[in-house]
């Protein structure tokens, strides 16, 4: 199975047989099997028919369509979810359950903060010359899961609060990592204001994207989740489920800018957003699918023993993404 990207202006898909035509000026440039593809990732100007969506979604081709001028509108079309209303209707429950959601986020933020440590761990090995602002990263990290560890009843609130103080150290450390050159000084988005946070920011996006679709799958609701609150608009599920893996993205990226896979070059700047370029797109999409593969097994995974779980009641014992590996 494969994903198909497509970034180019003016494409058309057209259905011929079991194949998915490409067009481009209305000459045909290549085709692919439809067995063959998992999903398609749209970030240009594609015309395709409805009939053509109705037979993706039939087959369980998954359809991302990233659009606007920095690319983080979305919009995506799912195949046929799981028919188990009682995932459904047990997720619903747990929702209403303050001891189960307490529980769910306690592990998902120190599944994340172990994930953050590892990094931090693995840039002091390559970085001896970043040790020291690099150490200090790696103890405040560690600080911070000693609390989750020997405070047990942590409120929802404060494991929010503990997961984002720890945020702020974590990404001063990678800051440390990244060329000066680059402008980056911590998270920002809406819009990224530089080239790390630009890559941070798509990055985030398609992992949502895969999150989404493996709630769909195993016939959960992407938008009622635990650690993060209800919010109009957002699949707060699929952000639990990526929160442990963010920063394996974040790794990944720093690997890109460090190998010069992506270089400021690739970025262009209007007003205060920083841009990803269509030659770094591409750099960045043929990089990204690798690294993605083993990231949406097990988004599948874990997805699948949470949905089987919240359906047989009083079953409260789910382990994070990261934990289950």
């Amino acid at each position: 199975m494969t994903t198909l990207y497509l970034d180019r202006r003016d494409l058309a898909l057209k259905l011929e047989g079991q194949a998915l035509a490409i067009y481009a000026a209305e000459v045909r440039q290549t085709t692919v099997p439809l067995h063959l593809l998992e999903r398609v990732v749209m970030r240009s100007s594609v015309t395709l028919q409805s009939g053509l969506l109705a037979r993706l979604a039939d087959g369980g081709v998954g359809v991302l369509v990233l659009g606007g001028w920095n690319g983080t509108k979305v919009a995506s079309i799912q195949g046929a979810s799981h028919n188990d209303g009682a995932r459904r209707i047990g997720q619903y429950r747990r929702y209403d359950d303050p001891e189960w959601r307490r529980r769910w986020s306690r592990r998902l933020v120190l599944a994340k903060l172990q994930a953050q440590s590892r990094l931090i761990q693995r840039a002091i090995a390559q970085r001896q010359d970043l040790r020291h602002p690099l150490t200090a990263t790696r103890d405040r990290l560690k600080s911070a899961r000693s609390r989750l560890r020997e405070e047990s009843g942590l409120s929802i609130d404060s494991l929010r609060g503990i997961e984002g103080a720890a945020a702020v150290a974590y990404f001063g450390g990678l800051a440390a990592l990244m060329p000066e050159s680059l402008g980056f000084k911590g998270r920002n988005r809406r819009p990224p204001r530089d080239p790390v946070n630009a890559a941070l920011s798509l990055g985030y996006t398609l992992l949502h994207y895969e999150a989404v679709r493996a709630c769909q799958v195993a016939g959960l609701d992407p938008v009622i989740g635990y650690f993060h609150e209800l919010a109009f608009g957002r699949e707060s599920l699929a952000s639990d489920l990526i929160e442990p893996l963010r920063p394996r993205l974040d790794g990944w990226v720093w690997e890109q800018f460090r190998t010069r896979n992506l270089t400021d070059e690739h970025f262009t700047r209007e007003a205060d957003a920083c841009l990803l370029g269509k030659a770094g797109r591409e750099h960045f999409f043929r990089a990204y699918e690798p690294f993605a593969r083993p990231l949406r097994r097990m988004l599948r995974r874990f997805a699948g023993k949470l949905a089987a779980r919240l359906s047989e009641a009083g079953s409260v014992e789910v382990r994070s993404p990261e934990e289950s590996t």
